[in-house]
């Protein structure tokens, strides 16, 4: 057919009058022994010797390259068709017109990193290709664990596709091929036959001649196929050579397209050599006079013009062939070359266009959306699931209705989610359960359990349910997108109510706040009586009416001032009272500190008596793993388990290690059985935070305890290279922009709940002891209150020592050390003498006053002498003796005689009691 594509382009140029002017075209042709490079090198010198001006193939590399050699020595262009597998022995006067190695590598490499294969198979079938495939992927190819090389051929081909029907081996599902087309079709009809063409399995075919192989029976089976192109079929210019050919082959009766629209990759690179020769021909033509000498391969003469044509070949710009636009820079073709990616259909035309590659743009795929739902229109998908509320769940049987069958016997979260994914992607679907009952994992042999096994063996399309996406499933399945986010979290029923203790009148308050009120009332009642003692303004006359009196007391004796103190933090008060600033300071703090702590006490004792206290032996997975009376497990076979048997945390590990060692099991076969083991007995449930919530929401004797220990997410797992994984993943997200997976877990978690959680952690609240974070406070203005009156106190006490040192006529010092002594003796009377003072401005005749004195006491000046004279009655005192020889002081006010009592006080309390001493 190349040779049939070189004579029609040599027809057609010499038709064009417009082209090489002067020139006529002619081809000879030299048919070749196979592998035999004597016959090639013989057959080549024969047409250099008739005058060629150019040659062009074989396609065995290693015959080309000895036709190469020879060109190369007589400087005559030498156009190779297929790729040169022989970089390093490349001539300088050859041209490949085959897209470059480096090429193919950016091609291929793209390919894989855009399907993100990263384990896979290649089935190669020359030995030439299997070097182009080394330097494709590199020299480490052999060495990587994770790529398969096999040497198909049609005596092996059934043994190699029966070997990619192991579901263990991840990287039979994607086959990469490179073999001629007769082989290709041979592989593709015994996986047919072997069952592999099941959309899980993704071929992708690197020879470009694959589209020629017909795929009606493949299309409908949604075998998922590629297929590189290099022709530009969809080009206008193609079509019109492609209708013109077909045209030339009815006048000629010779086969081009061999009765197709498909053109091979080696009759179009064929023709696009001998179409870019003609255009550099004609150029050559243009500035010189174009003859051919007689050249000989026993001769060492070259020809004159056939540098000056090859520089003319790697110049040529703009020529659009048969593969696209050609562009050859130092006898290669590396840029400005495109492929078209195909995928297989069930439209009429199998192979579609959906991308392209390209070495300036890379590569670009946009599928169209028939290939996006072609997987599901009219497909019935099997999904496996197992019973797990309120996830899958058998309905309630109506025993006055006919019995349910199918799909109508199941309800829950994941049956309503599955029924909206349905009518997003369209396809139909039929639920099985899984035999086992169990979600998946490898057992002591090495194998998968459950639903994941289930995806392996392909005995089911897809898995919905409470499936948790790890990564050992994720190693063997494919997920979608997580429709749910969880981690797993401690089941434990709800503790009993404690019982009051005789003591629980101290629970409002903590333990260091009694002690510090304990304290602060020491601190207080020795502050109070220190100050009383030192500040001269506690010290006071204990009879009012005999100014005479020889001592002063003082009330705030240690006793009387723990009882002011004590009485006032009873809410009860006393018969005693500060006088000096310094002391009403200390008790007005005081007051101010037991207002808020009594209060506070109050009010939180009221929410001891009427909140319920529940005390819960675990608060979190520590506290479970640091004791043993509590036992705890997982369900068998689950996620939960596998997390914690491979954890490498610690706390995990412990726990781990007692729930394998417990005897009798502490694993159960059901969620129900860990729900119903856990409100029976001494037992805490390891599950996951969707479930839990589920169940404390129907069952008030639950309750969650702490926090979650991981996180992670429920998917929906198909096959490995599943093609509904994506659709799928895209249904998901739909929904859930949508607030439509929300709605489904708000129906299926809370809206059928019996039990208000919002009630019983109101129930379940314990009101919390006081502590320093919350009245310290109090404490700090109580420590400053008393500072500010031992400030006051020194004040008092230095003021009144200046006076009384001057009255006593000593120095300050003496008398501070004289008052001060006095002051601190804890033991001393709370009485003293009195300081007795003259008027200094008072004559005889005159009543003067007698002027007590506590240590500073309270003296009347002379100011307050004359205000005593101005008053409406004369108070006259005298001293008496009485029957018994006692003397006794009388006083004589406005005509009456006054008699003193017991205590000091006038027995006449109608006048004023202020005495006055006539001198």
């Amino acid at each position: 057919m190349a040779e049939n594509a070189l004579k029609y382009l040599v027809s057609r140029i010499n038709k064009d009058n417009g082209c090489l002017r002067g020139i006529k075209l002619r081809l000879d042709v030299q048919r070749l022994k196979p592998h035999n490079s004597f016959d090639a090198s013989k057959k080549a010198c024969y047409q250099i010797g008739r005058g060629v001006a150019s040659v062009m193939g074989p396609d065995d590399p290693y015959l080309s390259s000895h036709v190469s050699s020879i060109c190369n020595a007589l400087d005559i262009p030498h156009f190779e068709i297929g790729p040169n597998v022989f970089q390093q022995n490349r001539v300088p006067s050859s041209i490949n017109i085959h897209p470059d190695l480096s090429v193919l590598n950016s091609l291929y490499h793209d390919i894989l990193e855009y399907y993100q294969w990263k384990d896979f198979v290649i089935l190669y079938g020359d030995h030439e290709r299997l070097l182009l495939l080394q330097s494709i992927y590199g020299t480490n190819l052999l060495r990587r664990p994770s790529i398969i090389l096999r040497h198909a051929t049609r005596s092996n081909m059934r043994e190699i596709v029966k070997s990619l029907k192991n579901p263990d081996r991840k990287e039979h599902k994607h086959v990469f091929v490179d073999l001629d087309v007769e082989t290709t079709q041979m592989m593709l009809r015994y996986a047919l036959q072997e069952g592999i063409i099941d959309g899980l399995h993704h071929f992708i075919l690197a020879n470009p001649d694959t589209e020629a192989i017909p795929m009606d029976d493949y299309k409908h089976n949604h075998l998922n196929l590629t297929v590189i192109r290099l022709v530009k079929k969809g080009n206008a210019s193609v079509q019109e050579v492609l209708k013109d050919m077909r045209s030339w082959e009815r006048k000629t009766n010779k086969t081009v397209l061999n009765g197709s629209n498909f053109i091979k990759t080696r009759v179009a690179l064929t023709y696009d050599a001998g179409l870019l020769f003609a255009n550099a021909l004609e150029a050559l033509n243009k500035s010189a006079s174009i003859y051919m000498g007689n050249l000989s391969c026993s001769d060492t003469k070259t020809w004159a013009l056939g540098s000056s044509l090859y520089n003319y070949i790697n110049r040529v710009q703009g020529v659009e062939g048969l593969t696209g636009s050609i562009r050859i820079d130092n006898g290669l073709r590396v840029s400005n070359v495109e492929f078209d990616i195909l995928k297989l259909t069930d439209t009429d035309e199998a192979l579609q266009k959906v991308g392209t590659w390209s070495t300036e743009k890379g590569l670009n795929i946009t599928e169209p959306p028939t290939l996006k739902v072609r997987h599901f229109a009219n497909q019935t998908l099997l999904i496996t699931s197992r019973l797990e509320k309120p996830y899958v769940q058998l309905k309630k049987q109506d025993s006055t209705k006919p019995a349910l069958e199918g799909n109508d016997r199941y309800e829950g979260f994941c049956i309503d989610l599955l029924s909206e994914i349905s009518k997003i992607v369209g396809f139909e679907y039929e639920i099985e359960l899984v035999p086992d009952g169990q979600y998946g994992i490898v057992n002591d042999k090495g194998e998968w359990t459950g639903m994941v096994r289930e995806l392996i063996d392909g005995r089911a399309d897809l898995a919905v349910a409470a499936l948790t996406i790890s990564y050992l499933r994720e190693r063997s399945i494919d997920f979608t997108k997580p429709f749910l986010n969880l981690g797993i979290s401690i089941l434990f029923k709800v503790p009993k109510g404690e019982t009051p203790g005789i003591f629980s009148f101290l629970n409002p308050l903590a333990v260091e706040i009694w002690i510090y009120i304990v304290l602060a009332y020491l601190a207080v009642s020795f502050t109070m009586f220190i100050l009383a003692r030192f500040s001269p303004y506690e010290w006071y006359n204990p009879h009012p009416c005999n100014p005479q009196t020889d001592e002063v007391r003082n009330v705030f004796n240690l006793s009387n001032s723990c009882w002011f103190t004590v009485g006032t933090l009873m809410q009860q008060g006393s018969d005693i009272n500060p006088r000096a600033v310094s002391t009403r300071i200390v008790g007005g703090i005081w007051w101010f500190f037991t207002l808020i702590i009594i209060s506070s006490y109050t009010a939180n004792l009221a929410a001891f008596l009427t909140v319920e206290r529940m005390v819960s032996p675990i608060e979190s997975a520590e506290d479970l793993s640091k004791q043993t009376d509590i036992e705890y497990g997982t369900l068998e076979g689950g996620s939960t388990m596998t997390f914690f048997r491979e954890s490498k945390i610690p706390t995990y590990q412990r726990m781990w290690a007692f729930m394998e060692s417990r005897t009798p099991n502490v694993f159960t076969r059901t969620t129900e059985d860990g729900i119903e083991r856990v409100k029976h007995s001494n037992y805490a449930y390891l599950m996951e935070s969707t479930m839990l919530e589920y169940a404390i929401h129907r069952d008030c004797e639950l309750m969650q305890v702490g926090g979650l220990l991981d996180s992670k997410g429920y998917g929906i797992g198909t096959p490995m290279g599943s093609p509904y994984r994506d659709q799928i993943s895209m249904a998901i997200l739909e929904l859930q922009e949508g607030g439509r997976i929300q709605i489904l877990y708000n129906k299926w978690w809370k809206n059928t709940g019996t039990c208000n959680r919002e009630n019983a952690k109101k129930q379940d609240s314990k009101a919390s002891a006081l502590g320093l974070q919350n009245i310290g406070g109090v404490f700090v203005v109580l420590l400053a209150g008393l500072a500010l009156s031992v400030v006051i106190a020194i004040l008092e006490f230095t003021w009144n020592s200046k006076k009384n040192a001057r009255t006593d006529k000593q120095s300050l010092c003496s008398e501070m050390g004289e008052e001060l002594r006095f002051a601190v003796n804890c033991y001393g009377s709370n009485k003293r003498p009195a300081l007795r003072r003259t008027c200094s401005v008072c004559k005889l005749g005159h009543p003067t006053v007698a002027h007590t004195h506590s240590p500073n006491g309270n003296h009347r000046d002379h100011r307050d002498h004359r205000d005593h004279r101005r008053n409406s009655h004369l108070s006259i005192s005298y001293t008496d003796a009485d029957a018994n020889g006692h003397l006794q002081m009388r006083e004589i006010r406005d005509g009456y005689l006054a008699v003193p009592d017991r205590e000091g006080y006038s027995s006449d309390t109608n006048h004023d009691c202020r005495r006055h001493e006539l001198t």
